[in-house]
């Protein structure tokens, strides 16, 4: 995504779709375009889909590559691919398609199983569904990288690709048939004015202990939020902003042997939520509307410490919203980032192929340009340094550690921070083994649960048999 025209349409359609942003832009001529681009992570504008094919882009031979994804933004990166490649004999035919709504997922998964001339060669999954297609209902169409002709193992610790990706990208025969070129471990993105206001100090690593970095659980949290309710500040715009780190760095998942299961730390939320309503922490937002981005700017009710996100929330959501495009505009330029309390990740895209395509070689060849790659030739050196369409482009966090160490990630918007040293750490930290394939559903479920629990609508055991009703009602879980 990149990620941020999928900003607006994430706040259009979901705040769940908006974990994962990617990078948008121009579509190819010869793609079918199901969506406008104009979504996050996650999200584009529509749905509904053709095909054709790419007749201007092709190699010599006429053979046809079906790329399937629901935004723009790995398409455009095989444009890449083959501008820089133009010994590559093969056209690429798109299809786009939008998560809005839930249509990107059973039109993929009708290609997948019928199979034929049509089906896709290549696919993507964004966090929300991905292990449905690496490890759940689906995983069985994935080819494993190493059938691609890609020495797996030996390139993924060359580039010191994030673990977390890995483990996700993992079937359940331990091969690797998923990857990434983003990384989207969470940093806490927080106003360096209001720091030094709040707590004499705005540097990066005397926030990160004021507000519990790496401690693993909230009690420091709580007393920054404390301090900064006596300046008249909140510590978080909305409970939204707490939930992913929450979330991701649960032990377990919503799922275990078949059975639905509320981690310790997730039914925390219900605490967490409660506590920052019931002390006024918060402008009690809710993320991806326009409350929520008001506080980025800081023209919300209060004034707000800081966000917790990857990276793609700084390039595609808060620069979008702090109100202005240069230092002294808005809050731009009065932004860090520093670790925190717990490690964990949000959203991000991971690139597959079928284990029946007939043109194997040709689609490694593109997915280990994207995902393995880690010289300066390839996709994630361009994407973490801004230079996929020349000097001056957005620099983003990437899954190769050791492109990020090659790369320079200073940002004016972070007051000329370098964001790869707390990013990189923070992609270490983050957990890959507590996903579902019913994420996105349950995730939805839980947090409108908690909302009304905090609110007051319902009390703590209400909140909690409602939810597990819900699952029971519309998923193939058993809950007890």
């Amino acid at each position: 995504m990149r990620k941020m025209k999928r900003v607006a349409a994430v706040a259009l359609s979901a705040c769940m779709v908006a974990s994962m942003v990617t990078g948008c832009g121009k579509s190819d001529s010869g793609s079918t375009e199901a969506a406008d681009d104009s979504a996050t992570t996650e999200a584009a504008d529509a749905s509904g889909s053709d095909s054709s094919s790419d007749d201007s882009a092709s190699g010599g031979d006429g053979e046809v590559i079906n790329v399937w994804s629901f935004t723009d933004e790995v398409p455009n990166m095989i444009d890449k691919f083959k501008e820089t490649h133009p010994d590559f004999k093969y056209d690429i035919n798109t299809t786009i398609i939008a998560t809005t709504e839930g249509a990107y997922q059973p039109a993929l998964d009708q290609a997948l199983a019928a199979g034929g001339a049509d089906a896709p060669d290549m696919y993507c999954a964004e966090a929300a569904f991905v292990l449905k297609y690496t490890q759940g209902d689906m995983s069985s169409y994935a080819c494993p990288y190493d059938d691609l002709g890609i020495d797996t193992q030996n390139e993924i610790d060359e580039a010191k690709i994030a673990q977390y990706t890995v483990d996700i990208g993992t079937n359940p025969d331990g091969k690797v048939v998923g990857l990434g070129y983003q990384a989207t471990g969470g940093a806490f993105i927080y106003r360096r004015s209001i720091a030094k206001d709040a707590f004499g100090t705005d540097d990066p690593a005397e926030i990160a202990d004021i507000i519990g970095a790496g401690t693993q659980n909230w009690d420091k949290f709580w007393d920054a939020a404390e301090t900064l309710k006596g300046k008249g500040y909140g510590i978080v715009s909305g409970d939204g902003d707490i939930w992913h780190a929450v979330e991701n760095s649960s032990d377990q998942g919503w799922i275990v042997d078949g059975k639905l299961n509320i981690d310790p730390k997730r039914e925390e939320f219900l605490d967490i939520s409660k506590k920052l309503k019931d002390n006024d922490y918060h402008n009690d937002t809710q993320d991806w509307q326009d409350a929520w981005f008001a506080d980025m700017s800081g023209t919300g009710d209060k004034q707000i410490f800081g966000f917790f996100g990857p990276a793609w929330l700084i390039n595609y959501t808060l620069g979008d919203n702090c109100g202005g495009t240069k230092v002294g505009e808005g809050t731009y330029g009065d932004w860090a980032v520093c670790a925190p309390p717990v490690g964990f990740f949000w959203g991000g895209t991971w690139v597959l192929a079928n284990k029946d395509s007939e043109k194997k070689e040709a689609v490694g060849q593109i997915i280990d340009w994207i995902t393995l790659n880690c010289t300066e030739d390839g996709l994630q050196y361009m994407w973490a340094n801004g230079t996929m369409n020349g000097d001056g482009g957005t620099k983003d966090v990437v899954a190769s550690e050791t492109v990020m160490n090659m790369s320079d990630g200073t940002l004016d918007f972070l007051g000329g921070q370098n964001m790869f040293e707390v990013f990189g750490e923070a992609n270490s930290y983050a957990n890959g083994k507590n996903l579902t394939q019913y994420d996105e559903t349950i995730n939805q479920y839980w947090r409108d649960q908690v909302r009304q629990y905090s609110n007051g609508e319902k009390d703590r055991d209400t909140a909690i048999a409602d939810f597990k009703q819900q699952v029971a009602d519309n998923l193939a879980v058993e809950v007890e």
